[in-house]
């Protein structure tokens, strides 16, 4: 995305965002309005998220306010100020706001509007597109020149009506630099066919550099560092390959339920919400090919080629469980086989991965709240010191919470002995980058969407693959053929999934070792 030496530090304190000159001259024909569309805008994404994420985009700079203007729309018929005043309590930082951060959440405020209408009426999108121009006239915009973004934080079964919509009455009238983009939020469907459909549906209104199909995860900071750790570093290019690694894990643990969202949960499952996406998404990074450059297109290339290498997942590779209390929620079905905890291995057959296990495992009301990235290495051929029984070098990158990166390595314990102990090599962000905000996924993200930068956002074959991969799976525990094992919440999961881990993975646990992240 970025030559090494472009790296900048984001600060939200005080100064804007330092951006490398190359992007700045690469938008500095972007001149015209920029309207930004938050469909569903009474939604609890749209409150929680998006426009949060709008608001530290403003008070960095991003988002002139001589040049923006931010529409809500939804069916909910209230005034601009309900909607700014329901929006007001997730803008303010806290009790002890200072004068100056409520200046900056009402001169945001002032930049919103709320426009009412059902997601199939021409009335309501003529009515959104005739705010969008009068906006665009006030702010002396050239026809064609202005730029309109859709944020679509609405469910899956209403997108083709309304984008259709967009289509036929909101687009840009021609155009001259500007352009006309949709952001679209997952699921992208619930299997290959129903994306597949939707992706069509899409397609036939908007070409595929139009359409952004956002996962936040590719947004997280330590996610994104992953390729320049990766492809900038010596020391890690020649050790990344089945020669030298054992089995990789990418973990995402919640110690929550469902809290409420029980019978939307129920449609999807743990693999649908977290294994299918965000993980795989991890996973594409991890196990990629390096990309002939930066660019978002040799970059998605490359998480195309690795996903098409993944072989059929084993019946013996995976472990379904469900948290004793889940079918307690009344939207839940009183037989619901909905797994809330999945372990799944996945084999690529390529030359840089044959034989090494990738487990993905998701769950929810778990012992701990954390996502992390385990990469183990092999044991020390010929080992002098006698520990690869017990311990081996692991690279951990930890994405959630307190991200950090640190490498488990054997040193000598310090005494008159010599005796082997392992310690970490850590970079923890809190006390490295100490008074540096790290922003929020969804803000960059929608940064990216409005320099047209399509490197963190799904492509549709890509997402093709992706279900490829999982929907014969899927279809079996639908049907009931593969069944969620009971586990306590606030446990590990299933004890199945650990058994997994050791013999089909191989992975070698250090139960003496616990890494403490570094004091400031």
């Amino acid at each position: 995305r970025m030559k090494s030496s472009e790296w900048h530090v984001e600060r939200r304190h005080g100064s804007k965002i330092e951006s490398p000159s190359s992007r700045d001259s690469e938008n500095a024909h972007e001149t015209g309005s920029l309207s930004i569309v938050i469909l569903g805008a009474s939604g609890d994404l749209a409150k929680k998220k998006t426009f949060p994420a709008l608001f530290h985009l403003y008070e960095q700079g991003f988002l002139p306010q001589n040049e923006v203007c931010i529409f809500g729309y939804a069916r909910t018929k209230i005034t601009d100020d309900e909607l700014k005043n329901r929006l007001r309590g997730y803008l303010v930082p806290g009790k002890d706001s200072s004068s100056e951060q409520l200046e900056k959440v009402s001169n945001f405020l002032h930049l919103i509007k709320y426009v009412s209408g059902s997601y199939d009426s021409k009335d309501g999108f003529c009515n959104l597109d005739k705010e969008i121009s009068e906006h665009e006239s006030l702010k002396s915009s050239a026809q064609g020149s202005s730029r309109r973004l859709f944020y679509l934080a609405l469910p899956p079964t209403v997108y083709q009506s309304v984008c259709k919509m967009i289509k036929t009455y909101c687009m840009n009238k021609s155009d001259l630099g500007g352009w006309t983009r949709i952001i679209v939020e997952k699921p992208f469907g619930k299997d290959l066919e129903s994306a597949e459909q939707l992706s069509t549906q899409i397609g036939e209104l908007f070409e595929e550099p139009q359409i952004y199909r956002i996962d936040h995860y590719l947004g997280k900071e330590l996610v994104q560092n992953m390729l320049v750790l990766r492809f900038a570093n010596r020391l890690f290019m020649p050790q990344w390959n089945r020669d030298n690694i054992a089995n990789v894990q990418i973990v995402f643990r919640e110690d929550f339920g469902t809290e409420g969202r029980g019978g939307y949960f129920d449609q999807y499952g743990i693999i649908r919400d977290i294994i299918q996406n965000h993980l795989l998404q991890v996973f594409c990074l991890v196990a990629m090919e390096k990309p002939v450059s930066l660019k978002a297109e040799h970059i998605r290339d490359e998480k195309v080629k690795v996903l098409e290498s993944v072989l059929p997942i084993k019946d013996d590779e995976v472990v379904l469980g469900q948290y004793e209390g889940y079918r307690d929620d009344a939207t839940v079905p009183d037989h619901s086989n909905t797994p809330t905890f999945a372990t799944v291995i996945l084999r690529v057959n390529n030359e840089r991965w044959d034989g090494v296990p990738f487990v993905l495992k998701a769950g929810k009301a778990l012992s701990s709240r954390k996502a992390d990235i385990r990469v183990q290495f092999k044991d020390v051929p010929g080992d002098i010191f006698k520990c690869q029984k017990q311990e081996r070098n692991e690279f951990v990158i930890r994405l959630q919470p307190s991200e950090a990166m640190y490498m488990k390595l054997i040193v000598k314990k310090p005494g008159l002995d010599i005796e082997t102990v392992q310690s970490e090599l850590d970079l923890s962000y809190r006390q490295r980058y100490q008074g540096v905000t790290i922003p929020e996924a969804y803000e960059r993200l929608i940064l990216d969407t409005i320099r047209g930068d399509q490197q963190h956002f799904v492509r549709r074959d890509e997402l093709k693959a992706s279900w490829e991969i999982f929907t014969p799976l899927l279809h079996r525990i639908d049907k009931g053929e593969f069944k969620s094992i009971p586990y306590k919440p606030g446990t590990r999961g299933p004890a199945e999934a650990d058994k997994l881990l050791l013999e089909k993975a191989g992975y070698v646990q250090t139960p003496s070792y616990i890494w403490i992240p570094p004091t400031l």
